[in-house]
Parts: structure tokens; C-alpha cells; sequence
């Protein structure tokens, strides 16, 4: 993947070094080194620069960003992959239930990494595969993807601070929730489970769920939520937790009578952009196997 970036140096960055001056700007200290070793990466009125030059007002600061190599260990697979948003620096993809995001044993070639790294090979356009909001194997919807080094810390860096808004839908077990709600109960690893999560008051992570209830419909209720914090299966734990769980959760409620996976959904994702800083807010509708909340 390659990718260009101009700056013209203002008063305020005069005699600002270079590192400093990137580092200003959102670049991690790894893409720093990685663009050290890129040949004309870091250029000053046309002439290739040390990072440790320092800057002058009105000086034009060109960044070449040249990923020439993919992920290694991911094969390209041809597999359906949902485009929702693409442009030089991001890419937004609906990924179906069913799909890991990373390949992993017994998952080497039906992964939303395959897939992705299918559609640039395709192309021949060399990719490295860095997923932002990673989503569980049956979880669906929106997560975000880098294309390149740069854009990848700082929608990195929007996560640590909390500026990616993850809103879901979610069917639930039962009704009588009040209509909004917050759920602030740490989470753990469940002692003697590799993958099982639980609320542990004293051992757990800080974690933080809201949701709203949309509708009631017999033993179910339909929910949107969004999260404070991001931990494994949080709203499925959180969920369990206050009462709730999820029908079709083989870990936490195996109720398939209507669904045979968590119904849960990656519904909208509210973030600005981590190049232009526009505002961006991508949507995905019920898909068509929780939508049996509907007909009940």
C-alpha cells in the first residue's frame, strides 16, 4: 500500500525537528522508524531529510509511506466480502456471522483477513492486514480496517481515548428492563477457561456497557448498546451478568430455538476520520437471522 502526504511548516513549527514534528501529527514512533528505512520517505523541498532536521517556515514536508510487502501467513482467499466504505486510508466492511477476523487453528483460509487480502492481492496492491474494532467469530456488522501504517496509529490511538463510537443491537432474553440503562461490572477471565469471560468484582477489568431498550416482544426485548469499553464479549457477559443473556451464546445461553449464534450485531460506527477528520457514521440493518425479534 503507498500513500503520500504533503505539509507546508507553519511559524509555530518553525525549527521543529522532524520526529517531533511527525510524532505531532499522529505518527507512532514505529511508523517513524519504519519510514527510516523506506527510500525517499522523508522529504524536504524534494531532498530526502534526516528525522532529526529541523523544520523551517515554509518549508514543504512530503512523507512517502511505500508498504511494498503483505502480511505474511494470510492466503489470499477468494471469499464475499461486504464493502460498506473505502478510500485511501480506511476501509469499512459488514463481515457476516460465521467469520474470524485473524486466521487462527482451524480458521486458515475463512477469515475476514483471507478475504481482504484476496480483494488487494487481487489488485496487486501489497497489504498489511490491521483490523480496528475487532468483532467475535458470530458477531456481526461494521468494523474498521487501516490500509496503511499511519492511519492504523491513529484510529489505534481513537480507541485507547475512547473516540470510535461502537453502537450494537442486541436481542436479549426476557423483558422488564428499564428503558435505559448502564451496566459498570469488571470483567475477567473465568478461572479454568481459556475463552469464557465472567464479572469478577475483584480481579476484573473496568468495563462499561449502556443501552436503551427499542422494543419488547414476548420472552425477548431488542436493545441498542454502546460501549464505554471495549473487552471480550463485554455485552455478552454484561448482559448474563444483570439477567439477560443473549439467545444463541453456545458460551454464556445456548438458547437456539430461534437463533443459532449470539444475536448480536455491529450496528453503527461514529468516528472521525483519521486523515481528513471529517465525520463519519456507517450504518448496518438487522441482519435477516435476528430479525425473527419481528415476528414473535
Amino acid at each position: 500500500m503507498e500513500r503520500i502526504f504533503h505539509y507546508t511548516i507553519s511559524e509555530k513549527e518553525n525549527n521543529m525537528p522532524i520526529d517531533s514534528f511527525l510524532r505531532s501529527m499522529g505518527y507512532s514512533r514505529q511508523n517513524i522508524t519504519a519510514l527510516k528505512a523506506m527510500p525517499e520517505s522523508i522529504l524536504v523541498n524534494g531532498r530526502w531529510e534526516y528525522v532529526i532536521y529541523k523544520l523551517k517556515t515554509g518549508e514543504h514536508l512530503t512523507i512517502h509511506i511505500q508498504e511494498t510487502e503483505s502480511s505474511p501467513n494470510i492466503v489470499p482467499t477468494p471469499l464475499p466480502l461486504s464493502i460498506v466504505y473505502e478510500d485511501a486510508d480506511i476501509l469499512v466492511v459488514d463481515k457476516p456471522a460465521g467469520m474470524s477476523i485473524h486466521p487462527s487453528q482451524n480458521h486458515y483460509e475463512n477469515t475476514l483477513a483471507n478475504a481482504v487480502m484476496h480483494y488487494y492481492a487481487s489488485q496487486n496492491i501489497p497489504y498489511t492486514f490491521r483490523c480496528i474494532n475487532r468483532l467475535d467469530q458470530y458477531t456481526t456488522g461494521l468494523t474498521i480496517l487501516a490500509k496503511h501504517m499511519y492511519s492504523a496509529s491513529i484510529l489505534s490511538d481513537m480507541v485507547a481515548k475512547r473516540e470510535i463510537k461502537r453502537e450494537y443491537l442486541a436481542i436479549v432474553s426476557g423483558t422488564g428492563l428499564e428503558t435505559e440503562g448502564t451496566v459498570n461490572a469488571p470483567i475477567a477471565r473465568l478461572n479454568g477457561s481459556t475463552i469464557e469471560r465472567t464479572v469478577d468484582e475483584v480481579n476484573g477489568t473496568p468495563s462499561i456497557t449502556h443501552y436503551k431498550v427499542l422494543l419488547e416482544v414476548g420472552e425477548y426485548s431488542l436493545l441498542s448498546l454502546w460501549l464505554e469499553t471495549g473487552r471480550t464479549h463485554q455485552i455478552r457477559v454484561h448482559m448474563k451478568h444483570i439477567g439477560h443473556p443473549l439467545p444463541g451464546d453456545f458460551l454464556y445461553h445456548p438458547d437456539m430455538r430461534y437463533i443459532n449464534r449470539q444475536a448480536l450485531h455491529s450496528h453503527r460506527l461514529t468516528f472521525a476520520h483519521p486523515i481528513t477528520k471529517e465525520l463519519l457514521v456507517f450504518e448496518s440493518p438487522l441482519p435477516e437471522d435476528m430479525q425473527f425479534i419481528y415476528t414473535l
